[in-house]
């Protein structure tokens, strides 16, 4: 197991990178009160309700950040790794933020401003701050850059968790309009022509072993899997859980249903969350 606390100014990206942690596979908890921190570590760890780390956020809003160096020393007494993830940003950069977005501090009251609402939360967290094994100034990062940031300082192996679905359809009847990705593939010779074939499907072994010695269509299955080898892994790099890859043909009957059933064989030798459907089979 390993914990991940997180911490840090209001505005420099907290709630985001909770979110990102939670996208990369992390169980997350915002706002646990640290007091329970050591219990719920533990309870955790005996439960398994992780699946590879844990993270938690904690705030200036916790009443009880003065009992942090203390808590921080029981944990490191136990078992449990832990690390401590600070985020950081210029007053100017934070005061601008919330301009920005029209978000009330946490810390800002009727007798309190938003310049010395950043300064005294600075005051507060400033021991969680020195412990930090992490610090991160986010003064000029975007969300995807932070997102990277955290992955890289903390050494984690996100795990592939895009599902890929692969769906023929005919052009006769519309494309879908959910997808991502749309080859058409009515240039390739077309069984439909073959009075034997014209009543089954490219799910049938008469057409697979008729289409699988056509060079044209070895040709463009090479292709669409040298293309996507390379794309799909820009899309799991940028945080992609879903990617819809439409073939056509003309009735969705023989080439596009051939060619999804082949790519996805292809494909789930390297993803886990491969998933083919034929709309116009249904």
């Amino acid at each position: 197991m390993k914990l991940i606390i997180v911490s840090g100014l209001s505005g420099a990206g907290k709630t985001i990178a909770l979110h990102s942690l939670e996208d990369m596979g992390a169980y997350c908890i915002d706002n646990l009160p640290v007091g329970l921190l050591p219990a719920f570590a533990e309870q955790a760890d005996k439960l398994g309700i992780m699946h590879q780390w844990v993270a938690i956020g904690v705030d200036a809003r916790t009443t009880a950040l003065h009992d942090m160096p203390a808590l921080l020393q029981r944990l490191s007494e136990t078992h449990i790794h832990y690390e401590v993830l600070f985020l950081e940003a210029d007053d100017a950069v934070l005061i601008k933020r919330f301009s920005e977005t029209r978000r009330k501090h946490p810390l800002t009251s009727a007798n309190l401003p938003l310049a010395e609402a950043i300064r005294h939360e600075r005051t507060l967290l400033a021991s969680l701050a020195t412990r930090a094994h992490v610090r991160i100034d986010t003064s000029h990062m975007h969300v995807h850059q932070l997102r990277d940031m955290i992955r890289l300082r903390l050494n984690l192996q996100v795990r592939q968790q895009i599902s890929l679905l692969f769906q023929s359809f005919g052009f006769k009847y519309g494309v879908p309009s959910d997808a991502d990705f749309v080859f058409d593939l009515r240039c390739l010779p077309n069984p439909h022509w073959e009075l034997e074939l014209r009543s089954l499907t490219g799910c049938d072994l008469a057409v697979q072993n008729f289409l699988m010695i056509q060079p044209k269509v070895q040709q463009m299955q090479s292709n669409l899997i040298q293309f996507l080898d390379t794309w799909i892994p820009q899309f799991v790099a940028d945080n992609r859980s879903y990617l819809t890859l439409a073939l056509g043909c003309t009735g969705g009957q023989h080439r596009s249903v051939y060619m999804a059933e082949q790519l996805a064989s292809y494909f789930r030798q390297s993803y886990d969350g491969v998933l083919v459907r034929h709309r116009e089979l249904l």
